[in-house]
């Protein structure tokens, strides 16, 4: 894939980003132009979202214990939230896709990726290490704890004001 292959699937996905955003009703939104021309299917798009959430969740949960690290799950579920919010429209999509893959491929991978991530939410709150067998089972309350209050409050980027400052760290968290 080249610059020009690889900026054009960038602009492609923003855009997608957005209209899921603004939607937020967990449907891929397909009709958004140059998704069919740039994705090769449904698993190539959802796994493209897919790598920009665990990015913005990462970026949030270490905002959040830079915030209060002395109580790192709590920090750890506020920013969860934080990333959900920001990216409602993607985390409707995954959560869609999760309850009913496309495909078994979808599954699998999706599954395989809400491991990690349970993981993920583990160590970072301090609770078990990466490697740890326990992890997965204690990333998945960290997560449920993070949803029993999580409501979408953030606007779209498209909707909200915006400095340049912003814009180049919206940019660089995609």
């Amino acid at each position: 894939m080249g610059w020009n292959d690889l900026h054009r699937r960038s602009d492609v996905l923003r855009r997608l980003i957005d209209e899921a955003d603004r939607r937020r009703d967990g449907v891929l939104p397909l009709d958004v132009p140059g998704v069919t021309e740039t994705f090769a299917d449904e698993l190539d798009l959802v796994t493209a979202l897919h790598l920009r959430w665990p990015t913005r969740l990462s970026g949030r949960i270490e905002e959040a214990l830079g915030e209060d690290p002395a109580h790192p799950e709590p920090a750890v579920i506020e920013g969860w939230r934080r990333a959900a919010s920001e990216l409602s429209g993607v985390r409707a999509i995954l959560d869609a896709c999760l309850a009913a893959p496309a495909t078994d491929e979808m599954a699998g991978a999706l599954r395989r990726a809400q491991e990690k991530e349970w993981r993920l939410l583990a160590a970072m709150a301090g609770r078990a290490g990466a490697a740890d067998h326990r992890a997965a089972v204690v990333g998945r309350r960290i997560e449920e704890d993070a949803r029993a209050a999580y409501r979408p409050t953030v606007l779209p980027r498209q909707q909200r004001a915006e400095g340049l400052l912003d814009r180049v760290k919206a940019h660089l968290t995609l």
